[in-house]
């Protein structure tokens, strides 16, 4: 019996992406919906009201001026979709919280949590009796209590650490820990312990390799998968036109070590590809979140020893 997957992963807080993923089963008639990991948005949208009914804000270098309701709760959705959190505010509260920057950042936080649960609640009724299997794992860049929010779902299960059957004898095995970048996300760490803590998964793991599927977050180093700009660590700037092999040893070395059916990775957006690693076939589909567009791939698990139906989507 076939199983298909659909995978995406890197949306980033755009809630048009999310929704998106979750009606991908139905599109693409999949069995099983994995999320990568980086489900969550990056910062505030400040919409500061400027009279009676009227607002503005400032977004990707552009300012929007609203007049009414309407135009407000259209604006909210805009930012929403582009992976942002939109939070309406009088001048004198923008004021307060660009004095203070510990109120600042909880109030992104506490926007992120609520953004998590709206998320999972909506998810919950689309799921409800389809029948269909979803797993979501968080990724680097996404904080640890939404571990517990998405561990309320009726419907999706929570990814990281984890080892969770899928249809006819498979079984994913998760993380979306990464190797260390330059921005100190709050999961990551250095290679050595990024094996130890993969290789701890992947021992739970009760089906031999060509029934095991990874999905890790960081995508194996020197690939096609794990090719992005030259950043500069101390100033975090993009080097000119330079790119490098940003990815992770540990988990190339897991994968020559273990060789899965499958390999599943995001973490860098502009790597889309498909790979042979060994007997493995790893994926990372990349990320448009910024233009709403869902970059997924679909795969079928067929049984065979050699995983070889597969397709990049866009949508």
């Amino acid at each position: 019996m076939r199983v298909r997957l659909f995978f995406a992963t890197d949306v980033h807080g755009s809630e048009v992406c999310w929704r998106k993923f979750i009606n991908s089963a139905k599109h693409y008639e999949a069995d099983v919906l994995i999320l990568g990991g980086d489900m969550t948005g990056k910062a505030i949208v400040p919409i500061v009201q400027t009279g009676p009914e009227q607002w503005r804000y400032h977004m990707l270098d552009i300012t929007h001026d609203l007049n009414g309701a309407d135009e407000l709760a259209k604006a909210e959705r805009l930012v929403k979709d582009h992976g942002y959190y939109p939070v309406a505010l009088t001048p004198e509260e923008r004021d307060e919280y660009t004095s203070n920057e510990d109120a600042l950042e909880e109030l992104f936080h506490a926007q992120m949590r609520k953004t998590v649960e709206e998320w999972v609640e909506w998810a919950d009724a689309k799921l409800e009796g389809s029948g269909i299997q979803c797993i979501v794992c968080p990724g680097n860049d996404d904080r640890w209590d939404i571990d517990d929010i998405l561990a309320t779902s009726k419907h999706m299960q929570v990814g990281e650490g984890n080892v969770l059957d899928l249809p006819e004898g498979y079984q994913l095995a998760s993380s979306g820990w990464t190797n260390l970048t330059p921005w100190d996300t709050p999961r990551e760490e250095d290679e050595p312990k990024l094996k130890e803590r993969i290789m701890g998964i992947v021992k739970q793991a009760t089906v031999p390799p060509e029934r095991l599927v990874l999905g890790l977050h960081a995508p194996p180093y020197d690939t096609q998968l794990d090719v992005a700009p030259k950043i500069d660590w101390e100033t975090l700037t993009v080097q000119g036109q330079d790119s490098a092999h940003v990815g992770s040893t540990a988990v190339k070395e897991v994968i020559e070590e273990v060789q899965p059916i499958l390999s599943l990775h995001g973490h860098i957006h502009e790597s889309r590809a498909a790979v042979r690693i060994g007997r493995t076939l790893a994926i990372n589909p990349g990320s448009s979140y910024v233009e709403g567009m869902v970059a997924g791939c679909v795969v079928d698990l067929d049984g065979k020893n050699k995983l070889k139906r597969y397709r990049l989507t866009s949508g």
